[in-house]
């Protein structure tokens, strides 16, 4: 680059040049010197990509517990060039990272640190905690959100959206604003810091595939027996965190045995505010112990709680997961992911703009522990800051 014509040019002018490039080819760029780089990650640059905000919207895997690798990347599947992509993140000041979700085109993982240190620089007893890291794998910038006690990685689920980060279990909910300072605070006795507010939860059981939508949070909960399941839906106003009673049951007599139909039913996000996904096993009878026929994607309007039926996987497709005892689903917007035990690839259902939607196989698939991929949808961007 020292004598490249593009150093006798202005600043602004380079910034104009790489403006019309794809956000692929403005990422690529990056990747060829470190003076474009710097030029394409100032603050000028992404101002300039904020004017007309444009994302890649790939499927990021989870690495499995079992084989977190010493150098953390993050597998991203583009399903518009049907290719795997990696995003190294070997800025993050943690090797032991697991990345859990996403939003805004910002990364978030729980991080294990080094233990806290007091003001003479002696370690601070039972201080080895978990953290959150929120970064943008793409400018390679992050912030460290305040320590958590370990049980809150191992047991809680995390969403992020609008600025603010929750973390949920069946009893508690964490509630953490990024318009706060970054600070370590004191870890109190529960080991979570005091930087974040902690609510008293009323659910019936362990929230499963909670999904933040518009101002409120939705969760399936398990309401039968110990022999039995029976899911519902509940959900609870983000403004309310502070009630006693925040959690309400979403229900309409007329859905009649809509939960009794689906074998493990999950919640996926749909590009709608207004809407969101379950997805199950469709059973082939009430009894017990039923098999299922297929894969069944319902979507539900939040507003006239109707429902109604958007996909079912392919009987070609489902032969490959009718052998497995389990099966993950993930995704979000107007894709879902489903990977299982022995299959060693992905389903990807997909809807497009006019309503259409598209079945079909992912393949490329590294080991990734059991076989079973969970992941989430990142939508990854230039133009955002932790």
């Amino acid at each position: 680059m020292d004598s490249s014509p593009l150093n006798r040019l202005p600043e602004e002018t380079i910034h104009q040049i790489f403006f019309q490039l794809t956000l692929r080819q403005i990422a690529a760029c990056k990747c060829v010197c470190k003076a474009l780089s710097s030029a394409l990650s100032s603050p000028s640059f992404r101002h300039l990509l904020s004017t007309q905000p444009t994302f890649l919207s790939l499927l990021a895997l989870k690495p499995s517990d079992r084989h977190i690798s010493p150098f953390p990347n993050l597998h991203a599947f583009d399903p518009a060039l049907n290719q795997w992509l990696r995003f190294s993140l070997s800025f993050l000041p943690s090797s032991s990272l697991h990345p859990i979700t996403s939003s805004d085109g910002l990364l978030y993982l729980w991080a294990a640190l080094p233990p806290l240190r007091n003001s003479n620089t002696a370690l601070v007893k039972n201080s080895s905690q978990k953290s959150l890291v929120v970064c943008n794998p793409l400018t390679r910038q992050f912030k460290i959100l305040p320590q958590l006690g370990s049980a809150w990685s191992r047991h809680g689920s995390v969403l992020a959206g609008s600025g603010t980060v929750f973390v949920l279990t069946e009893l508690a909910i964490l509630y953490y604003s990024q318009g706060n300072d970054f600070k370590n605070g004191d870890v109190n006795s529960g080991g979570v810091s005091s930087n974040w507010l902690k609510f008293t939860s009323n659910l019936p059981s362990k929230p499963r595939s909670p999904v933040m939508v518009s101002d409120f949070i939705l969760a399936l909960c398990d309401v039968g027996s110990p022999w039995r399941s029976q899911w519902a839906i509940f959900k609870t106003k983000i403004t309310d965190m502070k009630k006693t009673k925040q959690w309400v049951r979403v229900e309409k007599r007329q859905w009649g045995d809509i939960f009794g139909i689906l074998k493990r039913p999950r919640l996926v996000k749909a590009s709608n505010e207004n809407k969101v996904y379950m997805v199950g096993g469709l059973k082939s009878s009430f009894a017990l112990q039923s098999s299922c026929t297929t894969i069944l994607i319902l979507r539900l309007d939040l507003e006239s709680l109707e429902w109604e039926e958007v996909g079912r996987m392919p009987e070609e497709m489902y032969r490959c997961f009718m052998e497995s005892s389990k099966f993950k689903v993930f995704g979000g917007g107007n894709k879902v992911c489903f990977s299982a035990k022995r299959v060693g690839r992905l389903v990807l259902w997909e809807e497009s703009e006019d309503g259409k939607a598209k079945w079909r196989w992912i393949d490329g698939l590294s080991g990734n522990g059991d076989g079973v991929c969970r992941g989430f949808v990142f939508e990854a961007r230039l133009d955002v800051v932790p």
